[in-house]
């Protein structure tokens, strides 16, 4: 089956894909710079290569987890001033109106910032690492998840012992394992 600018002898694929019959494979990015002059092709392909290596991987996720973490973080965070049955709830409630509004968007913001870093930190470690295991093990299957899962748990439990580190290995290697599974599930 031929697709445009998929290579072989079909049109549109123009100096992007190899020429019908040739034992080269087609460059990896066929169409994504047509049209465009060579500088432009080059800063695409440098972007491109750039996001494909582990430490563009690695810097996303961060990024990324950091971007979740604190809109999940503020959000949990606006949830707890629902009851005004907690003490400290009940510290604020006495105060006027400005002060309460004050005081509850510092608290929101120092919790989502403190969600932002803790999923930042984990998005980051676990992509490294994933991407570490899956260029050392030179496939990609479930198996990369898994180990990247356990040793992400293991690493971010390692400061309160042995213990703590091999329940973190193995809690994050099955709930890496469950997702891994999820995602890869034959579609309808």
């Amino acid at each position: 089956m031929n697709f445009p600018g998929a290579g072989g002898g079909g049109g549109g694929g123009g100096n992007t894909s190899s020429p019908a019959g040739s034992l080269l494979p087609p460059t990896p990015f066929p169409s994504s710079t047509a049209g465009m002059n060579e500088q432009e092709a080059q800063m695409v392909r440098t972007m491109q290569t750039a996001m494909e290596s582990c430490v563009g991987k690695t810097a996303m996720s961060g990024v990324m987890g950091f971007a979740l973490g604190g809109a999940f973080g503020l959000f949990m965070s606006s949830m707890s001033y629902d009851s005004s049955l907690t003490p400290a709830s009940q510290a604020i409630a006495n105060l006027p109106m400005r002060e309460q509004v004050k005081a509850g968007l510092k608290d929101m913001g120092k919790r989502s910032l403190s969600s932002a870093r803790n999923f930042g930190i984990v998005g980051a470690v676990f992509a490294g690492t994933e991407c570490c295991i899956e260029g050392f093990r030179a496939k990609n299957d479930t198996k990369n998840g898994i180990a990247a899962g356990c040793i992400t748990g293991g690493v971010l439990a390692a400061k309160a012992g042995p213990q703590a580190a091999a329940l973190g290995c193995a809690g994050f290697a099955a709930f890496s394992a469950a997702i891994e599974y999820y995602l890869r599930m034959p579609g309808d």
